[in-house]
């Protein structure tokens, strides 16, 4: 059962700008990328949210930068193991 299409975690809009910010949808195939995608997210803590301008408007500058770069530590430690284990086939 779902309990809402709005629920989401806040991190995967997060996940998905420093994907796009890194321009590693252009090097990566669809595979890797949903790889990288939940290698990424089992890294970070859970932030379930309704409403996106709910959380930009309550979220402070000092907190924001801090998700961010939790979200770019987790990135670059699952791009290693997808790109390392690409490089094993």
């Amino acid at each position: 059962m779902r309990l809402s299409p709005e629920i989401h975690n806040f991190y995967e809009q997060l996940v998905g700008k420093a994907i796009q910010r890194q321009g590693l949808a252009q090097r990566l195939s669809e595979s890797e990328l949903a790889d990288l995608g939940c290698l990424t997210l089992n890294q970070l803590p859970a932030h379930y949210i309704r409403h996106d301008v709910d959380m930009f408007y309550f979220l402070d500058q000092a907190r924001r930068e801090t998700m961010e770069q939790k979200v770019d530590l987790a990135l670059a430690n699952a791009l290693e193991r997808v790109t390392s284990s690409a490089n094993r086939d």
